[in-house]
Formats: structure tokens, C-alpha cells, sequence
């Protein structure tokens, strides 16, 4: 099941800049057509929270939305016209994100021990996106359109698999929901410590900078003639499997501030990098800063979901993970697309050519100030206990 889920993902959302590049889709365009992910971000705990947890089975709601998405996709694949393509790829997103918390409770359901049982199961999911990017990048497909057909072709064999799996039924049945529970408003209790709202503007601000990532590297590698880009792409999702691994004895012996900002410095040093890559004798920067996913992502995002874990009282835990979550991959990376869509418009010439130095340079300023704020104003707070940490 987590393979599949993030199999699916991993066979369009990596390739997308790429693809809609070589359609000819102006900056603007593209960078409106990327946040539709980050919408389907915000729209989803909606969905979860007000229909899967309260009336139907999650494995039912699953195979429904994946069904339905899976079509839309499909649709996709043969529309070039960009506001049409901005629709059907949003309909498809808000189908789809709701999807990423359903298999996390589809699994719990399922488990004993979830500290020890879920990161097994979890992994399989990065597997299933590094089998993608290997199979688009042997078929040659990163600028095929073929890459949603492949995306949506195995949707619709989850859903129809997905009405197999075990019965996972709603635990919130005859509650009644709220807003405020929905995106986790409990928590804005907690940004009452200085500390912690430091944590909380710095995970939204550096969500701004990480779209230009996962928005245009692949175009970045088809601009540089790099082959098998898709496969090359992977080796951040294999990095990121090692750091996970090894994560807790750097926590235990660096501490919670030092691991955020060796992730927010990772993602300057990466843009940096990649601003001065070629295909000659500095593609040795190109992958580079590839292999630097997995420290620009276990350091930063782990680290800070293990901070709210400590921060946030018990009663309000779920809801403290719900809203950085609601604001990191929503509301940061909604704004993320919108500023990368800019800045491509203005690096992009007349003739249609494209600074790729200057497109790379304006992240990593981006993450670099938000790494000084974050620095100066975030003291280490005297409650974390990263023994803990496993």
C-alpha cells in the first residue's frame, strides 16, 4: 500500500517542471499549476477530518478519491491548454493529498507499536517513489506526458486494491467537528513561547525557498542535457533513507537547534551549488546537492516534528502536528509556488532562454535569512530530551 501511495506521487510530481517547460508554459503559469498541490495540502484536513474520521472506512474513502483522481489524472496528460490544466490538476491534488493521511491511518490501525512497526512500513513509501523516478528516467519519459498516464494508470489499480485492504473504520463516528479541530487551532496556544513561534515562522519561511526545489530541478537537469534525469533524481530519496537511519545519534550528540540549522544550511548550500553546476566539470555540484535532500529534509522536518512532539502538551499533540503540517506544506509552499513562478518570469529572457545562476541564487538568499533569523532568535529549550528520539 505505502509503496504504491507514494509510487504514484513520485511519477509526476518530481518531472512536472520539466514537462510543462517543454510545453512552453510561462513561468507564472507553472508556478500557479505547482501550488495546486500545496491547496490540496490545506483543503485535505478538511476532508479527513470532517468525512473520513466521522462516516466511511478509510480504506473505502481511499479507494474512491484514488479512483476518482486517478481519471483526472489521466485527463491531464492530454490537456495543454494552462488554465484547464491548473483545474484538473487541483481537482486531482485534492483528491489525492487526503490519500497521504488515509494510508498513515490505514496502517496505525493495523499496529501494536507504532514507534517500532510504522518506520518499516513508512520507508516503503520513499521506495516506491525512488521505483518511479528509476522507471521515468530508463523510459526516457521526464518530458512525456506519459508520466501522469503512468501516475494515474496505477491510481486506478490502488483503488481497486485498496477495497481489499483491512477494515479501517471511523473512530470519530457521531462526533461533532469543528474548524478549529480540523486544522489543529488548539495548538496556536503554544506560539505564546517566543521560541516556539520562532520555529513555527521559520518552518512556513523555509517551505518558500524548498518549492524551487522540488518545482524546477528536473527542468534544471533537462536544461543541462543530463540523461536519465529521473533515475539521477532519486539519490535525494536515497539519501534521505540513510539520514533517517542515523539520525538519532547526530541528534543525541548535536541537540535540537544545532540539527535545525545544519537543515536550513543545507538548503543554502544546495541552491549554492546548483547555481554554479554544469554538465562538464561541475556536475560534481549537481549531484551534490541532490545527495544533500536528506540532511536539507530529515534534519529540518524530522527534527522539528520531534520538537512539537516534546513542546505540545498530550491533549493537544495531534493537533500541535496538524497545524505545522497545515502551515509548512499548505500554506508555506503555497506561497513557495507562487514566489518560484515569479522568479522565473524574471530570469527568463525575451528569447525564451533562462538564468539558471540567478534562478538558484534567489533561494538560497531566502534560506540563508531565514536560517540567521531562525539562529538568533531560537534558544534550545531546556524540555527537549533527544535520548528519546529512536
Amino acid at each position: 500500500m505505502m509503496f504504491v501511495q507514494f509510487f504514484i506521487w513520485g511519477s509526476w510530481y518530481a518531472f512536472i517542471g520539466a514537462y510543462l517547460s517543454k510545453i512552453g508554459f510561462s513561468g507564472t503559469e507553472q508556478g500557479a499549476i505547482f501550488s495546486t498541490v500545496a491547496l490540496g495540502g490545506i483543503i485535505s484536513p478538511f476532508f479527513v477530518g470532517m468525512i473520513a474520521d466521522r462516516f466511511i472506512s478509510a480504506q473505502h474513502v481511499l479507494a474512491v478519491l484514488h479512483l476518482v483522481g486517478g481519471i483526472l489524472l489521466w485527463i491531464v496528460a492530454g490537456t495543454s491548454n494552462p488554465t484547464a490544466f491548473y483545474w484538473i490538476l487541483l481537482a486531482h491534488t485534492v483528491c489525492f493529498m487526503p490519500t497521504l493521511a488515509l494510508v498513515n491511518t490505514i496502517s496505525f490501525n493495523q499496529m501494536t507499536d507504532t514507534g517500532k512497526q510504522f518506520p518499516g512500513i513508512r520507508v516503503l513509501g520513499t521506495i516506491g517513489w525512488i521505483g518511479a523516478g528509476i522507471l521515468i528516467g530508463t523510459l526516457d519519459m521526464e518530458t512525456s506526458a506519459n508520466i501522469f498516464k503512468i501516475g494515474a494508470v496505477s491510481s486506478i489499480a490502488f483503488a481497486l486494491y485498496a477495497f481489499f485492504l483491512p477494515d479501517s473504520p471511523p473512530k470519530a463516528k457521531g462526533k461533532s467537528v469543528s474548524i478549529r479541530d480540523v486544522l489543529g487551532l488548539d495548538a496556536l496556544v503554544l506560539l505564546k513561547d517566543r521560541s516556539y513561534a520562532v520555529f513555527t515562522a521559520s518552518s512556513l519561511l523555509i517551505c518558500i525557498p524548498l518549492t524551487f526545489y522540488y518545482g524546477q530541478t528536473s527542468a534544471f537537469m533537462e536544461a543541462l542535457a543530463i540523461e536519465n534525469t529521473g533515475t539521477k533524481m532519486t539519490f535525494g530519496q536515497m539519501s534521505e533513507i540513510f539520514f533517517l537511519l542515523v539520525m538519532p545519534l547526530f541528534f543525541v550528540r548535536l541537540g535540537l537547534k544545532k540539527m535545525l540549522l545544519i537543515g536550513m544550511f543545507a538548503w543554502v548550500l544546495r541552491y549554492v551549488l546548483f547555481a554554479y553546476a554544469d554538465a562538464g566539470s561541475a556536475i560534481w555540484m549537481l549531484y551534490a546537492g541532490i545527495i544533500l535532500h536528506g540532511i536539507c529534509f530529515d534534519f529540518f522536518f524530522v527534527s522539528g516534528q520531534i520538537y512539537v512532539d516534546q513542546r505540545a502538551p498530550e491533549a493537544i499533540r495531534a493537533s500541535a502536528q496538524g497545524f505545522i503540517s497545515f502551515i509548512t506544506y499548505g500554506v508555506g509552499m503555497f506561497i513557495g509556488s507562487y514566489v518560484m513562478g515569479a522568479s522565473i518570469q524574471n530570469v527568463t529572457s525575451d528569447l525564451g532562454g533562462m538564468d539558471w545562476k540567478s534562478f538558484w541564487l534567489i533561494p538560497s538568499v531566502m534560506a540563508l535569512v531565514v536560517m540567521l533569523f531562525f539562529a538568533i532568535l531560537f534558544k534550545e529549550p531546556k524540555a527537549a530530551k533527544p535520548e528519546n528520539v529512536s
